[in-house]
């Protein structure tokens, strides 16, 4: 009998992905109505939530979640579902949202110059309840493992993100496009924490000749900073950029066959969806590998393969003239990246592993979470008491 497991708010289609190659496992997901989320998820495989009012969100979820085992979350948000509505749930942390957490007071960005909106005391609070209620916290990748230690240290577990092979290939029939010089695709969203500013940099230096295909989709923004430097972004980008709409998610890998090479990001030191569904595509793909970052592949530490090693601008230059000139240097690129994403991407390898973990959480009653319907009524309670206090606030705020 399979485990009947509940995904609650999906980023980059990981659940999707993770979905597609379970043996043990039946997952259903359902969705936030975001914007990006209907353009980029397979909808008809995926459930969306009518509302993006808590309240009708919670209501949904305790109308199906005794069909399931436990849920899996990967954002706050379904994180809180997950809590409020007194799920056994494990969160998969595979983003930003680990690196500033909401129970963390003035949470900083290293490339923003002013912190992030902080919660008051009684919402952070609130949250790391959340963090702590969990079964289980799994992080995606060594780097962030890393930080999930600072704040917990048991039930935890690091576990990569999978591409879907079967979607990423090199055997995909590329874009029917006119292309008439070197084309690099950079389908990352725009913003700094992708070093959208970095690459901006580097273009200008470049001395051959190509263009950039840059989709035209923003990095959420958090504060005013965020947007005006978005906007400079885009009104300031090179004239070898090209911007393009976001493509349909079975449009994706037609354009990762369609570009040259991939232009990847360029700040975190870590790779993302695009670098990993760029490399099977067996396209060269450019992404900034802090070599301090090390992989874990069958018990040894390794290094990322991917170039540059250094987010300086110059260097990205030169790398950049370098994969426009050179087949040789491509073709070795494109070989020592496929290798290394086949081990640390290898969906039936992770999605063992995810089964392995649901199968652990389930047969050892000791380690769910028994919550009555008293406490789960407490935790709505005083979730909306706080939520309620804060809109008083501000309303006190706006009429002076």
């Amino acid at each position: 009998m399979s485990i009947r497991v509940l995904a609650i708010g999906d980023l980059a289609n990981n659940f999707v992905i993770l979905r597609k190659y379970v043996k043990e496992s039946d997952i259903h997901i359902i969705n936030f109505p975001w914007d990006t989320a209907s353009k980029l998820t397979e909808s008809r495989d995926v459930e969306f939530f009518d509302s993006l009012k808590i309240k009708e969100q919670i209501e949904k979820i305790n109308s199906i979640k005794d069909d399931f085992d436990l849920a899996i979350v990967n954002t706050w948000a379904g994180a809180r579902l997950a809590y409020l509505t007194g799920m056994n749930y494990i969160i998969y942390f595979v983003g930003s949202a680990l690196r500033v957490p909401p129970f963390i007071k003035n949470p900083r960005l290293d490339y923003l110059k002013k912190p992030l909106p902080t919660l008051n005391g009684s919402e952070r609070k609130f949250y790391r309840k959340v963090f702590d209620n969990a079964l289980s916290c799994v992080a995606a990748g060594s780097d962030l493992f890393k930080i999930l230690k600072e704040y917990k240290n048991k039930s935890i577990h690091q576990i990569d993100i999978p591409v879907d092979t079967e979607m990423f290939n090199d055997q995909i029939k590329p874009l029917e496009k006119k292309k008439t010089k070197f084309t690099f695709l950079s389908p990352q969203r725009i913003g700094l924490a992708k070093g959208i500013d970095i690459i901006w940099d580097a273009i200008k230096l470049t001395k051959t000749d190509f263009e950039v295909l840059q989709v035209k989709w923003f990095l959420g923004q958090r504060t005013d900073e965020e947007k005006e430097i978005n906007e400079n972004l885009v009104n300031n980008s090179p004239e070898k950029v090209k911007y393009i709409p976001v493509f349909k998610r079975e449009d994706i890998p037609k354009a990762f066959c369609f570009a040259d090479a991939i232009i990847g990001q360029m700040r975190s030191g870590l790779g993302g969806a695009v670098e990993r569904e760029g490399a099977f595509c067996k396209k060269p793909v450019l992404q900034y590998a802090n070599p301090e970052i090390k992989f874990l592949v069958d018990s040894s530490e390794i290094n990322s393969p991917f170039l540059p090693q250094s987010n300086d601008p110059l260097v990205l230059a030169k790398l950049i003239d370098k994969i426009v000139l050179s087949k040789e240097f491509r073709d070795e690129l494109v070989l020592d990246e496929y290798n290394f994403v086949k081990e640390i991407a290898d969906p039936v390898k992770i999605a063992g592993e995810w089964d392995k973990l649901f199968t652990f959480y389930l047969s050892d009653k000791n380690n769910q979470n028994k919550i009555s319907s008293y406490e789960i009524k407490l935790r709505q309670t005083n979730f909306f008491f706080i939520n309620k206090l804060y809109f008083n606030k501000i309303k006190k705020k706006i009429r002076g």
